[in-house]
């Protein structure tokens, strides 16, 4: 007989399916349109604290402007999430439009394409990320993620499947829950592992890390998860950075695409350094550029 926390995560699962259910019977446009309307009125409302940590770090990053204009990002940014919650229910059907996708610098990719090798696909959470490593898969590569795991191991199972032709290589469940997935510690070895071998890996690198090393992001230090260096730097992979710009408002986006220099000096230790600041260095290029589109409401400084 199924446990009490075992029917919890049956129904938690059910709910989930029958409300993507409901948005995919709505056509995408509207949808997308009705929810990041939700989003902006009624997250702020729902969860004062993450709106509140939205307008400080604006604060930190953008203290030349008014506090009318640091608002007025913030508002755009729940509702760019909101327009993000509802195409992922719809990601299918992005994919299957090529129309809706469109790639700059994709001469980096012709230029390398038979011999991409090992790569780290580096992204942040700007526009659509989930749609960041969709060069790769059009490369004609198998590239995996790392993500974080959902407690509910039949959400999590289901959400993973739904992903399928974004990761071809799988994903890579980060913290502990109930099911498969270890640690964050095994996690690394079989990333590690993974591009060792050849394989691709997408990370998105825009998040405070407790562990990480303090790099410079608009002007004040913030701890910065260097996974993403070390296995570069140590196995001789690739990095690329990547970013998903949204365009204009009906789920049409841009992927731009930028090559980051890995040293190899002898010093392991300044070489991830130097490449880490030199990634939140253009992150911070392309949140100036279009501020509205990141999710201010991370935590990104300590």
């Amino acid at each position: 007989m199924p446990s009490l926390r075992d029917l919890q995560f049956r129904l938690e699962y059910l709910v989930l399916r029958g409300l993507i259910g409901i948005v995919r019977a709505i056509p995408m446009e509207r949808a997308v349109r009705f929810s990041a309307t939700g989003w902006r009125l009624l997250a702020p409302r729902i969860n004062p604290k993450r709106h509140r940590r939205a307008l400080d770090n604006l604060a930190i990053a953008f203290p030349e402007k008014s506090e009318a204009e640091r608002r007025r990002i913030a508002f755009a940014h729940w509702e760019n999430l909101g327009r993000v919650m509802a195409e992922t229910m719809h990601l299918d059907r992005i994919l299957r439009d090529p129309s809706r996708i469109t790639i700059d610098n994709a001469k980096i990719f012709a230029r390398y394409h038979d011999k991409l090798g090992p790569i780290i696909g580096v992204s942040l959470h700007m526009g659509n990320w989930e749609l960041a490593i969709w060069p790769l898969v059009l490369s004609g590569k198998k590239p995996a993620a790392v993500y974080r795991s959902v407690n509910n191991p039949y959400v999590d199972a289901y959400l993973r499947a739904q992903r399928r032709d974004l990761y071809p290589g799988g994903l890579f469940g980060r913290g502990k829950v109930d099911g498969d997935h270890g640690d964050d510690q095994r996690t690394a070895r079989l990333i590690t592992d993974f591009v060792r071998r050849g394989g691709q890996l997408g990370l998105i690198c825009d998040l405070y890390d407790r562990n990480g090393i303090p790099v410079p992001f608009f002007g004040k230090d913030a701890r910065t998860q260097a996974i993403a260096g070390m296995i570069a730097r140590r196995v001789g992979a690739r990095v690329w950075m990547s970013r998903c710009l949204r365009v204009g408002t009906e789920s049409r986006f841009r992927i731009e695409l930028k090559e980051l220099r890995v040293p190899r000096t002898a010093n392991q230790s300044d070489d991830v350094r130097v490449m880490m600041t030199a990634m939140q260095t253009q992150f911070e290029e392309w949140v100036r550029d279009a501020p509205e589109q990141w999710m201010w409401s991370n935590r990104r400084w300590s």
